[in-house]
């Protein structure tokens, strides 16, 4: 039996044509950890695709195909699954978006899993395997993530990722703001892997600079603190990601930088403190962040400060306030996304009832194009100020400024800077919103039902007539 696994991508990181070359990115931890839940005894063939990396051959063979699918990803997926099906190729779908909107993704498959697929996934296989596949298979409530197999990372080829070093020790968040994915797909509970097993997964791939895609490392403090101490030894750099919570707890914080913490993401979200409350992320008010970010920096930690537009208080100087707070404050490397209301989360339900959801077209919930009404500026003035934030923030004066403020420049933050750079100066490539936009907007000087055109000059700025 042949299994096929695939993690189709958007156009910014499709293997033809997105802005990130192949070995920018990092091996799918999802694909590689559904392939080890393969039972042995089905003794099947497995062949994992990245799109990011490659493209889906038009000839695939396989008895069966799973697909992971995100929001961003789900019309790729069901394209695919579309396709597939009409060749008689069995197809199940998995994911966070599936586990959202479970009715709709059914209708594009043989089989669909809801929520974690650890017990689920195998027993579909066997089912499958027997003639007997449901079409609904969800997560146990009983599920935990003991004694679990190793990932197949051996299944991809490692030169064609920056780094196949991708971990995890945790899931989900005890959080639960407005516009997250996490609690309302799987809860706030936070499943954890035992330690031990952690230590010995890193220890297996035998590599010193690894990654951590947990949502929230230290959701837990004193299992961060134990897993903290046993990467001691392991005398490692790691990257993960974090909430601002930390600047309570310094020691916390120090033995981050002993265990060899080299980076964290953190959602800054907004400088506005209305605007932390528009997310339920009041939390974060708790902090000074330009002191949190100068302690990180002081103990050897850059920080990958991440910032939404959108949120009901922003207005239009909230673009260039935030740009020159980053820069300011030495934030080593600044991302700026568009608020999204993805499906099933409590930002979506609240828009969808104020009758300011724009666009259902799930390619666009990529975090980069408006798809609802803000409430405080035009659509085009959020698409825009988005654009020039990024802009503002990665000009060459500015990199020099935001590192030159940092309390601590290493060479990564230099070349990860000149990355995003060329990022930012592309965005228009990718994600321009003119064709989403155009059959949304009514033409006020036109009679109702007529749209607004755009186009775009050869400066790239929009036209609107």
């Amino acid at each position: 039996m042949k299994i096929v696994l695939i993690s189709p991508k958007g156009p910014l990181y499709r293997s033809k044509g997105g802005i990130f070359k192949k070995s920018l990115r990092y091996q799918p931890l999802t694909l590689t950890t559904l392939a080890a839940l393969i039972p042995a005894e089905l003794n099947a063939d497995i062949e994992l695709i990245d799109e990011g990396i490659q493209d889906v051959p038009d000839n695939l063979q396989a008895d069966l195909i799973g697909i992971t699918v995100i929001t961003g990803t789900a019309k790729r997926s069901y394209e695919l699954a579309k396709q597939f099906r009409a060749r008689g190729i069995t197809v199940v779908l998995g994911g966070p978006h599936v586990t959202l909107m479970p009715q709709e993704a059914g209708e594009q498959a043989d089989a669909i899993c809801i929520g974690y697929a650890e017990e689920s996934w195998p027993q579909l296989l066997r089912d499958f395997t027997n003639g007997t596949m449901q079409p609904i298979y969800r997560q146990s409530p009983t599920m935990s993530l003991e004694n679990m197999p190793f990932a197949r990372r051996d299944l991809f080829d490692k030169r064609h990722f920056l780094t196949q070093a991708v971990f995890e020790a945790t899931r989900s968040c005890a959080h639960d703001c407005e516009f997250c994915v996490a609690p309302a797909a799987w809860g706030r509970k936070q499943y954890q892997k035992p330690i031990d097993w952690v230590i010995e997964d890193i220890r297996r791939t035998g590599q010193k600079k690894i990654i951590f895609v947990d949502l929230n490392l230290v959701s837990d403090v004193k299992y961060a603190k134990e897993l903290f101490t046993q990467l001691i030894p392991l005398k490692l750099n790691w990257f993960g990601l974090s909430t601002v919570l930390i600047a309570h707890d310094r020691e916390l914080m120090e033995l981050m930088a002993r265990s060899g913490c080299k980076g964290l993401l953190l959602g800054l979200e907004t400088v506005s403190q209305d605007s932390l409350k528009d997310a339920k992320k009041s939390f974060n008010a708790s902090v000074g962040y330009k002191s949190l970010i100068a302690d990180l920096q002081h103990l050897g930690i850059s920080v990958q400060g991440c910032f939404v537009f959108g949120l009901d208080h922003d207005t239009p100087d909230v673009f260039d306030t935030t740009a020159e707070f980053a820069i300011d404050a030495g934030v080593d490397l600044p991302r700026f996304a568009v608020l999204t209301p993805f499906p099933g989360t409590p930002l979506h339900t609240r828009l969808e009832a104020e009758g300011r959801i724009l666009s259902r077209d799930w390619e666009l919930y990529d975090g980069q194009h408006v798809v609802f009404q803000p409430k405080n500026m035009t659509v085009l003035q959020l698409r825009d100020g988005h654009e020039r934030a990024w802009k503002k923030t990665y000009a060459w004066s500015s990199i020099t400024r935001r590192l030159w403020n940092a309390k601590n420049c290493q060479p990564l933050a230099l070349s990860a800077n000149i990355g995003y750079r060329f990022y930012a100066h592309h965005l228009h490539q990718f994600y321009n919103c003119d064709w989403q936009i155009e059959p949304l907007l009514p033409n006020p000087i036109a009679g109702l039902g007529q749209t607004v055109h755009l186009s775009r000059d050869s400066k790239n700025k929009t036209i609107c007539g």
